[in-house]
């Protein structure tokens, strides 16, 4: 039946899972929008997933609980699903789906854009080189974020990787320029008080007004979780390459979105790859994360923070495995800097950021920058050796220097890498606290950095 906005059909054939299968289809189209009507006229929305021999998969992104094969109406909208955007979008709180949740009217759209994005042509791709300041001093001095990447945080669950994402929502900012600078943050699947704690984060530190919220909690629909990723960065392209305002996006946790994926895989009854993941995993990552960049003679950018939290703390496991492929670099959270009570607990010797030699250096942070960042991981490197080495022969069978390296380990760890959740320090705060480290080094020891620089700031003590 032919209805207003487009084609209905009422012969349900099969409800599975998060899927409904729609027989006699005439016309319908990959990803097209689809309006479920229950038998009490309860409306959900869907997308399709496949389409042949008259029959259409649908996806119900509200899940088909309470759903009946008599009754159910399928309503072909005949357009993909899009998200109404405009400058109004900043300052509001949205559910996974994009609807309102802070009680307030539908934002007055400027125009509808499709949430899957259009790919951007790598011809026109501008190279990431401007420095963000997070204010949290490990990220800073030696994993550095620069304008235009995609640098994820590896963590585990109950590590406190959200307090950090709210942190860095709240801090980043773009040193020394007056570019409007905007934070879109999607919560997928997280418990009702991790997304009140990102909302009230937000609102009392007064981020809120240059925020957009995305949250899909952990009672949602897991299926609505699919979608939150893609309308946070629809709305987040909007804002950078139509407003030209810097946006940073951070998405937490991608694992739940990647176990959505493999609800409705396993529901297609399609061949599972490692873990049970689909085979498309990795494709379907880069869908997300390859939204990040500059474009040539734009002046917006979008730079992305994926978390994810690694099952039983196994970087090896398919999703922190495909994203690594996929971003430039990656932020390690370790399980026993946490026991041990050090905030932010990021482990660095497993950590990098591949585009940081291009955000430093004079004219972006300092000019010092890249030699002490890598003075101070080859010391914190040598510190966690003399460590193992003084667990086997203990502390009375180590020489001086080998002291000496335990000492800035324990500097590293209370100083530099302790901090507290709103304490928010400059990029000259924390190099000085790098040459702090360093300083407490004999100079013949100090091997990567040039003689001026250690003239300049090197104080022995």
């Amino acid at each position: 039946m032919t209805t207003e906005g487009g084609v209905q059909y009422s012969k349900i054939a099969e409800i599975k899972g998060p899927l409904v299968v729609v027989d006699d289809v005439e016309s319908a189209a990959f990803d097209e929008l689809v309006e479920i009507e229950t038998t009490e006229g309860e409306r959900r929305l869907g997308k399709v997933l496949e389409v042949g021999n008259g029959k259409a998969i649908v996806q119900v992104f509200e899940g088909t609980t309470g759903l009946s094969i008599s009754g159910t109406k399928a309503k072909f909208v005949g357009k993909v699903m899009e998200m109404p955007v405009s400058k109004e979008v900043l300052g509001r709180v949205f559910d996974g789906l994009g609807r309102p949740k802070d009680g307030l009217p539908d934002p007055i759209a400027d125009k509808f854009v499709d949430i899957n994005g259009e790919p951007m042509n790598p011809e026109q791709r501008e190279y990431p080189k401007d420095f963000i300041q997070t204010g949290v001093s490990v990220i800073d001095g030696l994993m550095t974020l620069v304008r235009g990447q995609k640098l994820p945080i590896f963590s585990g669950s109950g590590m406190s990787h959200n307090l950090l994402a709210a942190q860095i929502a709240r801090q980043a900012s773009v040193v020394g320029k007056q570019d409007d600078f905007a934070v879109v943050f999607a919560a997928i699947g997280v418990q009702y008080s991790e997304a009140e704690y990102f909302r009230r984060s937000l609102e009392e530190s007064g981020a809120l007004k240059r925020s957009v919220l995305f949250l899909n909690t952990a009672d949602d629909p897991a299926i609505e979780r699919i979608i939150t990723p893609r309308v946070a960065l629809t709305v987040a392209e909007y804002l950078a390459f139509d407003l030209g305002m810097h946006v940073l996006v951070v998405m937490t946790d991608m694992t739940n979105y990647a176990e959505a994926l493999r609800e409705i895989s396993a529901a297609r009854e399609e061949v599972p790859g490692r873990k049970g993941y689909p085979g498309y995993l990795y494709t379907d990552l880069s869908t997300i994360y390859e939204r990040a960049g500059k474009l040539n003679g734009r002046k917006g950018s979008v730079t992305q923070v994926p978390i994810l939290s690694m099952p039983s703390d196994d970087i090896t496991h398919p999703i922190p495995d495909l994203t690594g492929y996929i971003t430039e670099g990656q932020i390690v959270v370790g399980r026993d800097l946490f026991r041990q009570g050090v905030y932010p607990p990021i482990n660095i010797l497993m950590s990098l950021s591949r585009l940081m030699k291009d955000g430093i250096g004079e004219g972006s942070t300092r000019d010092d920058h890249s030699e002490v960042s890598n003075q101070v991981y080859d010391a914190y490197s040598r510190a966690q050796e003399v460590r193992a080495l003084a667990g086997i022969v203990g502390k009375a069978g180590l020489t001086e220097i080998d002291l000496k390296y335990m000492d800035v380990g324990d500097t590293f760890e209370k100083e530099f890498l302790t901090q507290a959740t709103d304490e928010n320090r400059t990029i000259e705060e924390t190099l000085g606290l790098m040459w702090k480290i360093v300083s407490k080094l004999p100079k013949n020891e100090i091997t990567k950095i040039k003689d001026k620089h250690v003239e300049k700031y090197y104080k022995e003590e």
